[in-house]
Order: structure tokens, then sequence, then C-alpha cells
């Protein structure tokens, strides 16, 4: 996101290198309450410049005890800010105000039930008193003190699980409450924002578009804008957004890499004209990037050639654009947490992403990414307040590196035009049966399998299809969508018979975590 320089942010969220950070923000905004994230290192400056009435602590990978732990300056503690330290969050409050943490011997991992000991503002109309409830644990470590002043209000069968120092408005959970799987835990984050911090919601979508359209324009100024348009809903939002913006400063690159899904560059082509007023150059780069592909079966190594592959052709068509000086991208936030590791942690990156990471400076030009901090349901929300249709809001996440990364190793013309076919068929059917809506994320993985079958009278030695569907908010995670089966046995009867290639068909039933969306 562009540096807006705001004078007030309600709810600052320090970061600590959880993989889960992106959760506490997302659940206060769908509270209706704007915040951000900033590192443990800015805290006291951030404060000083943002003016929060609330700072949440996350989680993360460190031990609160070790001498080079992230730690936060010990005067937070004492400027009448509501905090709430969640998992390592609440390990840095006991253990920065003179209580005390440990290694466990009893780890807490995953599904885990607690038990309010003491009322609370915290657990209000949400936890009864001595009742127990399903919260999400993630911790290696655990607090066997609690610093003077505060109380234990909550235990898990093994550890302190909530602690409260209500005359200084400072309190600690050991679990996730931004994870689903707590099942009470978007009503303790509401407790915290409204009723202990007391914050207004008037934080909207809206607003968003307003202040993002009066930042481009104002960053931009009379200078020209190159976006990278893929069709899906990202970069058709980021397209829109930037139009509605500064208007035919706007210039759109197609970048066709011959790894998109039937007859997708018609559609896009179609929409942009249809919806926008802006440039849009077409480059058909099928050769070059099955040129560039040849051989290489590392998932890794096949994103960083499409990326360097982009680049340089954005390069190329930059020097053609008089006046170009940023680039616009559709970069958001599950992109940048799976791409970086967050300053101060030991958090190892997942995987890469074509679009995360800033640009060679040779290109000369500045990113504008204006969806950064925003999950998929946000951008969704955005597109319908600037007008797109619902083909392009619904549309489900498609990958920048496109089919190259749902056909495990080496890439073929024709293991491209069997994956595109078995796609085309699986997509179409759910839109029959009025599933796709349903749905997150749907699609086919073409593997380097190849297994006996019986086809007619006759042996084949064909290629193994697996299908994917899963269901999320946010994309941090997912579970699977179970079919009903007669829609998967018909279905695979389709794929088989209409798609020359494939003899077998599997279907994939793996959540994230522990597994990725893609499998890639």
């Amino acid at each position: 996101m562009i540096n807006n320089n705001k004078k007030y942010v309600p709810v600052l969220v320090v970061d600590f290198g959880s993989q889960t950070t992106q959760l506490i923000l997302r659940r206060i905004r769908e509270i209706g309450i704007y915040c951000e994230v900033i590192s443990y290192q800015q805290i006291m400056d951030k404060i000083k410049e943002l003016k929060p009435k609330a700072i949440i602590f996350s989680g993360g990978p460190s031990s609160a005890f070790h001498r080079f732990s992230p730690k936060v300056d010990k005067e937070v503690f004492d400027i009448k800010i509501p905090i709430l330290g969640i998992c390592y969050g609440m390990q840095i409050i006991c253990e920065q105000l003179n209580g005390k943490v440990n290694k466990t011997h009893k780890r807490e991992f995953g599904k885990a039930y607690i038990r309010a000991l003491k009322k609370s503002t915290l657990f209000k109309d949400n936890i009864k008193l001595n009742s127990k409830t399903q919260v999400w644990m993630s911790h290696g470590d655990e607090v066997v003190k609690v610093p003077t002043g505060f109380e234990i209000i909550a235990r898990s069968d093994n550890n302190i699980a909530a602690i409260s120092n209500k005359k200084k408005k400072i309190y600690g959970l050991q679990f996730h409450p931004e994870v689903i799987h707590t099942l009470k835990g978007k009503q303790l984050i509401r407790n915290f924002v409204l009723h202990i911090a007391k914050i207004k919601q008037e934080w909207k979508i809206n607003d968003f578009l307003e202040e993002q359209v009066s930042l481009i324009k104002n960053k931009v100024g009379k200078n020209k804008v190159i976006c990278g348009l893929s069709g899906g809903v990202d970069s058709s939002v980021v397209a829109a957004l930037i139009n509605k913006a500064i208007g035919n400063q706007l210039t759109c690159i197609f970048v066709d890499h011959g790894l998109l899904r039937k007859y997708e560059e018609k559609e896009v082509i179609y929409n942009f004209k249809k919806y926008t007023n802006a440039k849009i150059i077409y480059v058909n780069a099928k050769n070059l990037f099955m040129q560039k592909l040849k051989g290489i079966k590392d998932p890794e190594r096949k994103r960083k050639v499409i990326g360097r592959e982009f680049i340089k052709i954005f390069e190329i068509e930059a020097k053609k654009i008089k006046d170009a000086k940023f680039l616009a991208q559709g970069t958001l936030y599950p992109d940048v947490i799976e791409s970086k590791i967050i300053q101060g942690s030991k958090l190892k990156v997942i995987k890469s992403h074509h679009n995360v990471g800033g640009l060679p400076k040779r290109l000369n030009l500045e990113l504008i990414e204006p969806l950064r901090e925003l999950f998929k349901d946000e951008v969704r929300s955005l597109g319908k307040e600037l007008n797109l249709p619902d083909n392009i809001i619904q549309r489900h996440p498609f990958p920048g590196p496109g089919l190259a990364i749902r056909i495990p190793g080496e890439i073929t013309a024709n293991k491209i035009r069997i994956l595109q076919n078995a796609d085309y068929i699986y997509i179409n059917e759910l839109k029959k049966y009025k599933l796709y809506n349903k749905i997150w994320q749907a699609f086919c993985v073409l593997l380097p399998i190849r297994s006996v079958g019986v086809m007619g009278d006759s042996r084949s030695y064909e290629l193994t299809l697996s299908i994917r569907a899963i269901t999320s908010k946010d994309g941090m995670t997912a579970e699977v969508f179970y079919f009903k089966e007669d829609f998967i046995q018909n279905l695979a009867g389709k794929i088989i018979g209409q798609v020359k290639g494939i003899n077998r068909v599997l279907y994939d039933i793996t959540s994230k975590p522990p597994a990725t969306i893609e499998w890639e």
C-alpha cells in the first residue's frame, strides 16, 4: 500500500513474526475498525505518529526468555493504551514485566480447550464462567508466573491460557483467537476493541477506495502507470481502481505466456475493454516462455523464470511508453506473508510469488500495490464498489505462473493442452450445477504419473489428473469442499472420456495447513 502518512490508526498490530499476524488484522477489519501492522522495533515511534487506541501483540516463533528474542520498549506498558498479547505476545508481556516464561514439557499444538476461571470483559457475552470452549494453540513455551497486578482468568489442561490486568487494561491469551478453529475468537477480539478499548466501528471498504484514489492521484501526478493485467480478480480490481484515479494515464499490459486457462486470453481482453477505458497492450509470449521453461522441473525455478521473463517484457514495453514511471501490481497480503521473512523473526519463506519482492533497478519504475494489505474477500468488496461484474469479482484465484505450477515436473505443450481441456470441463461443470460460487478455489493438477488403464477393449498407459476444490475466507487457511459422490463420478467420466491423455482422476482432500492450496 502507498504510505498514506495517516495521523490516526485506531489499532496497531505489532508483528513478532507469526504466520497469522494478518488474520488478526483481518478479524479487526471485519468488525469495521481500521488497523495496520507494524514491526515491534517501530512501536514507540508509531504510537506517537498514529495515535492508536489499542495495541495487539502477535504471536511469533521466538522464545521470550532468550536474550536476543524480539522485545518491546517497556514504556509501552505505561502509556495507558489497552494491550492484548497473543501467544508470544502474552509471553512477552509476562517476561518484560517480571513474570516468568519457561520451555514447557507439555506443548500444545492444534485444537485444545480452555476453562474460564474469572469473569472478564474479554469474555463478555461469549465465554461463561467455569465453562470450556475450543481454542487453537501453537506454542512450546508457557507462562509459569504472571507479573504483579495480573490475574489468571483462564487455563487449559496444561497451561495458563489467559491473563488480565484490569487496571492497566493489559490482557494476554496463550491461544490464537484470530484462527477460525478458536470458535469464539472473533468475539474475544471484538470485546477487546469495542468494550475495553472503546473504539467506534467506522471503517468501510468505500473509505479505502476513496483514500486510495486520492493517494494514487497524488503519487502519480502527470506521469503514466503500467499495470500487469492477468484477468484475475486482483489485477482487474487494480486496473479499475487506478483507471478511476488517473484515467488514460494507465496502460495495461497483458502478457500471454501460454499457461492460461482455455480461451482465457479472449475473455480477458473482452472484459477489459468493456469495463475500463484504459489502454491495453497484448503481448503474445507463448513461445518465449515455453523455451525458457524447457527442461525445468523444480517449482521454485519455474516461478523465478516466469517472474524474470515478466519483468523483462515489462522493461521492453515500458521503454515504449513515454513518461511511464510506475508499475501497478495486484499483490495481496497472503502473497506477502508466503514470500517474505518478517522483520525480526525466524519465519521461513513458504514459496515465492512472482509479483512480490520489488523490481530490478534498471527497470526504473516505482511500484504501486494498492491491494497489498487486503485479503481476497476485501478485494472482491472493492470490485463491487468499482462496479465490476460478478463474473470478474467472483472468479476463483489463479496464480501468476498459471498452469506452470499445476503441472509438476517438466512442462510441455501437450501437457498444457491436456490440462487446459480438463480444467475447462471441470469449471463448466461447477457452473452448470451452481457450485462455482460455493467454492473458494477449484482447479486441476496434471501429475507426472502414468498408470495402466482399460479404455474400450484396449490397454492405456496415460497420465493422472488430481481435482482440487477448497473453501476459505482469506486464503490463509483452507478446508476441502466435499462433493456429492455422483458429481465426482460423472466429472471423472467426462474428463477421461473427452480429454485424450488422461485415464485416472483423483480428488485431493488435504486442508491448508498442512498443504498449501496450490501444489507447487
